[in-house]
């Protein structure tokens, strides 16, 4: 298995992340109803979650980008190196997000999304 596909594995457990992260040291979380609690929720935890809430709708596209790149034989180095590249984009995201920077977060959202296109324009 390549680096870029242990990449998607690695992008599907950043929502994962950012849940965890929005739940952390949390008093009162009902984990009957979860999605209930954190709507109620302000601040880094609210942000955490919405960070995680943007991770599920980029993943697809990403994971999509990494199988058609090794679809048209991409050569691996490329890749590996935008994948991995992406994940890393997408924890300082994370980061920003929580943190509240939002231009910073615009910034790493728009790299991660350049990593998913030039994927798909190697790949043509």
């Amino acid at each position: 298995m390549t680096l870029a596909f242990w990449a998607i594995l690695a992008a599907s457990l950043l929502p994962i992340l950012s849940a965890g992260i929005s739940k952390w040291g949390a008093k009162g979380m009902d984990n009957a109803a979860p999605r209930v609690w954190i709507e109620n929720q302000s601040g880094w935890r609210r942000r955490a979650d919405w960070a995680q809430r943007n991770h599920q709708e980029a993943l697809p596209p990403f994971a999509a980008a990494v199988i058609v790149a090794s679809l048209a034989h991409v050569p691996q180095g490329w890749a590996d190196g935008l994948a991995w590249a992406f994940i890393a984009i997408r924890l300082g995201y994370t980061a920003a997000y929580v943190f509240d920077y939002p231009t910073i977060r615009s910034l790493l959202w728009s790299l991660g999304f350049a990593c998913v296109v030039a994927l798909f324009v190697i790949a043509a």
